[in-house]
């Protein structure tokens, strides 16, 4: 909607990306709830431009029990919600250099002592997963249960719960300012004034920007431009090709159909928010760590973009009340692992907001490490 703002709000969303999304769907059938979105259409940043997988280990072992606890509604969804599932088969692979052995050990140690389902490959069954694979990469660690999600579907599909339990969303409309009363919150909007109770700062890179405009500090909320590239290859390598990652963080890339691969260099630079590009350089990075990996001629860049992830000073995601301003609630630095985690932080902070407390794996998680107060 671009028309007049509802004029009796409950919770105010400010961004309708997944985060905001996946609360506003979460919390509409209990209080009345508008999502406004500084774009033209939601999800334009962040939500539409991630590399679309979960897996579990991704993002630590602090992000892993929401990852976790995420999977059923991601794989399993209420009919009511979605008549398939967002996940789709994938499984992933962590490699290494002989020289680190001890990282991928550490890894496999780490995350099956969390009970996640990762274990060592032989340097033969790595060969296996990986045609054409450089000698020099003979360590990795097999992770079954990685998936693709289905982005694009599961944000529409919250963007649909939430208008049918009474949600409204105005796009167009960024946070300009926002003044405590004794009410509640007087705010101003790119599409007018309007009130509401309570307001949830779900504004991806922006999360720092939207809390001091409603007169709060920010958590130091960092955005850091990640790229990636649609790679046509000149061998045949199979569409079911894992998602491969190193070890050390240098790239990942994985299948995209028969002989098309997504390649990023895991670059993480520090950037302003804004509407992120791709640099050159970034993607010839890319394609060398990929050309010293395997042994796959590039036949083609077919298309490359970026996207902004967002990281709180600790790299944990920052949901619920601001420590000084209670009004005002968290729901950012969700990094490169928002969507993988949405269900669990929309009923996790739903509860806060006046939802029935989730069940399931979900009731078994303390919020508490998420906090903001925790920069108090």
């Amino acid at each position: 909607m671009t028309g007049a703002l509802p004029s009796d709000i409950d919770v105010l969303i400010v961004g309708a990306g997944i985060a905001g999304a996946s609360l506003a769907a979460a919390l509409a059938p209990h209080r009345r709830v508008l999502m406004i979105e500084a774009e033209d259409m939601p999800g334009y940043h962040a939500t539409g431009r991630s590399a679309a997988f979960w897996q579990e280990s991704y993002g630590g072992i602090g992000v892993q029990p929401l990852t976790a606890a995420s999977f059923d509604t991601l794989m399993n969804p209420d009919p009511a919600f979605s008549d398939h599932a967002f996940l789709s088969p994938r499984t992933a692979v962590m490699i290494g250099r002989r020289d680190e052995a001890a990282a991928v050990e550490g890894f496999v140690a780490e995350f099956a002592a969390q009970g996640v389902e990762v274990s060592r490959l032989s340097p033969a069954a790595l060969a296996g997963h990986i045609p054409g694979l450089n000698r020099d990469w003979s360590e990795a660690a097999f992770e079954p249960s990685c998936r693709d999600i289905d982005v694009g579907a599961l944000h529409a599909a919250y963007l649909r719960a939430a208008r049918r339990a009474g949600a409204a969303l105005s796009v167009r409309a960024p946070l300009l300012s926002a003044r405590r009363t004794r009410d509640g919150w007087a705010i101003e909007t790119g599409q007018g004034p309007l009130r509401a109770a309570i307001i949830v700062n779900a504004a991806g890179a922006w999360a720092d920007h939207v809390a001091i405009a409603c007169g709060a500090a920010g958590v130091g909320i960092q955005a850091y431009r990640r790229t990636l590239a649609q790679v046509r290859l000149g061998v045949p390598t199979p569409a079911t090709l894992p998602l491969i990652g190193h070890i050390g963080g240098d790239f990942y890339f994985k299948g995209e159909g028969e002989g098309r691969i997504w390649l990023s260099p895991h670059d993480e630079t520090p950037s302003d928010p804004c509407d992120a590009a791709p640099e050159e350089i970034d993607v010839a990075l890319a394609i060398d760590r990929l050309q010293s990996v395997v042994d796959w001629p590039i036949a083609a860049v077919e298309r490359k973009w970026a996207g902004l992830r967002s990281f709180a000073p600790d790299r944990l995601p920052v949901f619920g009340p601001d420590p000084h301003v209670p009004s005002l609630v968290w729901c950012a630095g969700q990094g490169g692992f928002g969507i993988q985690t949405a269900p669990a932080i929309a009923a996790l902070l739903a509860r806060q907001l006046g939802a029935p407390a989730p069940g399931g794996a979900l009731g078994d998680i303390d919020p508490a490490p998420y906090a903001p107060s925790r920069f108090a």
